[in-house]
C-alpha cells in the first residue's frame, strides 16, 4: 500500500468575531441638556448665596410679649450678622437646636422668610412654683427646673403662683438651670396647693418657708400661727405625711386660731401647740392632739 502523505496543519491565529460598532464618545443631546441645567443650577445657587438681597436684617419672635426668654438671649444664639449673613444658606435646624438649650425653652421652630427675615417660635416651660432665695425669685416647672429668675421686688410672671421662701444655707448656690430635689418639689407642690381654709384658718393667705431649723413651716397671714410641718426625706419621713398633717392642723386651729402662736406637727396623727401667751417658743405646749384629735 502506498502510504498517505501526512497532512500539514497550518499554525495561525483564530479569527475573532466582529463585535458591534462603538458609538461616538460624545454627549448625547439629553446628557448635554442635563449637564447644562445642573451647571446653571449651581451658578444660580452661588449667585443667590452671594447676593446681598437676601442678607439677614430682621428677627421675628412669635408672641415675644408673652415669653419668659429674653429676646437678646435668642438673638445671641442665632450666630447671624445683620446685613452680612445670607438667609439662603442658613441652617435653620442647627439654630433651633441651639435655642432648645436655653433654660426656659423646651422646643423651638425656626424658618426663613425671604428676603431678609428669620422667624422663631419658642415653646417654653410652664411655671408651677416661685422659689425665693435671698433677693431672687426663681420660676420652677413641674420637673423641678429653675428656669428663670427675677428680683423679689418684681413679681413679674410669678404673680399668682404659690411661693416657697428657702432660707437653707445650702440653697444660696441655686441658679437658673438648677433642679430642685424631688423631695422638695413634692413637699412644695403639696403645701403650695393649700388655701387658708384648708388648714382651718381665717387668714387671707399662707406663707411657706423652709429652713435649717424647722424644715417646712406654713404661716397664716396676716399674723396667724406658724405650723411646723418639719423635714422630709425620700424614705423615712416622706411628703406623703402632708395630707394627714393638714387634717391634724385644721383640728387644732378650729375655734382657737386667735389664741395659738405655734403648732408643731410631729406626724400626721400627733401634734402640739403653743398659746400666744407663752413666753418662749420652747415653753411647754398649751395643748395637744393625738390620733383622736384629727378628723
Amino acid at each position: 500500500m502506498t502510504p498517505r502523505p501526512a497532512l500539514r496543519r497550518t499554525v495561525g491565529h483564530a479569527r475573532r468575531p466582529r463585535g458591534p460598532k462603538r458609538t461616538s464618545a460624545g454627549l448625547s443631546p439629553v446628557r448635554a441638556g442635563a449637564t447644562l441645567v445642573a451647571l446653571l443650577s449651581v451658578l444660580a445657587i452661588y449667585g443667590v448665596g452671594a447676593s446681598s438681597i437676601f442678607a439677614y436684617q430682621r428677627l421675628e419672635i412669635e408672641g415675644r410679649d408673652r415669653l419668659l426668654t429674653d429676646p437678646g438671649a435668642v438673638e445671641a444664639r442665632l450666630g447671624l450678622t445683620s446685613g452680612g449673613s445670607n438667609l439662603v444658606l442658613v441652617q435653620t435646624e442647627a439654630i433651633a437646636a441651639s435655642l432648645r438649650e436655653l433654660p426656659a425653652v423646651t422646643d423651638a421652630r425656626v424658618s426663613v422668610q425671604l428676603p431678609d427675615t428669620l422667624r422663631v417660635r419658642l415653646i417654653e416651660r410652664e411655671p408651677i412654683l416661685a422659689w425665693v432665695v435671698g433677693g431672687q425669685r426663681f420660676l420652677v416647672d413641674r420637673e423641678g427646673v429653675l428656669f428663670a429668675a427675677y428680683p423679689v421686688d418684681e413679681p413679674g410672671p410669678s404673680k399668682g403662683l404659690p411661693a416657697v421662701v428657702d432660707g437653707r444655707a445650702s440653697s444660696v448656690t441655686l441658679a437658673v438651670g438648677a433642679r430642685l430635689d424631688p423631695v422638695d418639689l413634692d413637699a412644695a407642690t403639696r403645701l403650695g396647693s393649700l388655701s387658708p381654709a384648708d388648714v382651718g384658718s381665717a387668714g387671707k393667705s399662707l406663707r411657706i418657708v423652709v429652713d435649717d431649723s424647722d424644715g417646712y413651716t406654713v404661716q397664716s397671714l396676716p399674723g396667724g400661727p406658724v405650723a411646723v410641718f418639719g423635714f422630709y426625706t425620700l424614705s423615712l419621713r416622706t411628703p406623703e405625711l402632708i395630707p394627714g398633717q393638714v387634717r391634724l392642723l385644721r383640728s387644732l386651729l378650729e375655734g382657737r386660731e386667735a389664741t395659738i402662736r405655734r403648732v408643731i406637727l410631729a406626724s400626721d396623727t400627733s401634734g402640739t401647740y403653743l398659746p400666744r401667751s407663752s413666753p418662749s417658743r420652747d415653753a411647754a405646749p398649751g395643748g395637744s392632739a393625738g390620733s383622736s384629735g384629727a378628723p
